[in-house]
């Protein structure tokens, strides 16, 4: 069995305490392995794959956490907010507790981890306006009211597209280098297990769901399959 690294510590004394306590690393492994293999990869698997099927005039009312409709984005949105909020909870933790940054392999991936993390939530910021042709307050007699970054796919629109999903997969990979090599730090087999087995559980679903042909168009499932739109002329014949 791999031993516990030495620099690991067991207890520490806190000053604004004024006593020393025992670490628990453990809690700090189940909370990272929670957000990093099981919420993040859910909210991607979510915007995937249940973004709802195309119709004629997409969805019409406002983005808002208050509309159903619009479900699939916001736990995309939100549940990756609580993991970026709590990975820097446990990041702050664990920093305090070891007295600052180790260094090591692990130091070093969740490090990464979790400021790709945040910077997925600040481009979230920039990805611009809506837009669409039946959208919200939308004229339809009046094309200056449909125009936004994501209806009419601006260079903004695709600049943040194209870095928020790609950054997004290259995010997750640190996360499984940062979970794998804490478990070399920190043994704990039952956790092991647990970190082998839900990949291969996503793996499974992601076929299944790509199987039944869920992978729906984003700009579609939203604005309408119509040939009207920007972007669906643009894909005329894709």
């Amino acid at each position: 069995m791999v031993e516990k690294m030495p620099h690991i510590k067991e207890e520490v004394y806190l000053d604004f305490l004024g006593r020393t306590i025992d670490v628990h690393w453990n809690y700090h492994a189940i909370l990272m392995v929670a957000i990093w293999l099981v919420l993040v990869p859910s909210c991607v698997t979510i915007i995937r794959f249940f973004k709802p099927r195309p119709t004629e005039f997409g969805l019409q009312r406002k983005v808002s956490i208050k509309h159903p409709e619009w479900w699939w984005f916001n736990v995309h949105k939100y549940g990756l907010y609580a993991a970026v909020i709590l990975s820097l909870a446990g990041m702050t933790v664990a920093l305090v507790v070891s007295g600052g940054f180790s260094g090591t392999v692990h130091a070093t991936f969740g490090m990464l981890t979790i400021l790709m993390g945040v910077l997925q939530v600040v481009s979230g910021i920039f990805r611009g306006t809506h837009g669409g042709k039946y959208y919200n307050n939308a004229d339809l007699n009046d094309p200056s009211t449909w125009q936004g970054d994501h209806y009419s796919r601006t260079v903004r629109r695709r600049v943040f597209e194209a870095y928020h999903k790609t950054t997004g997969y290259f995010t997750l990979f640190c996360a499984l280098a940062a979970i794998g090599s804490g478990l070399m730090q920190y043994p704990m087999p039952a956790l092991a297990g647990f970190v082998m087995t839900v990949p291969f559980a996503f793996l499974a679903a992601w076929v299944y769901l790509t199987y039944k042909e869920r992978v729906y168009d984003g700009y579609r499932a939203v604005h309408g399959y119509g040939m009207e739109h920007p972007y669906n002329k643009e894909r005329e014949f894709l």
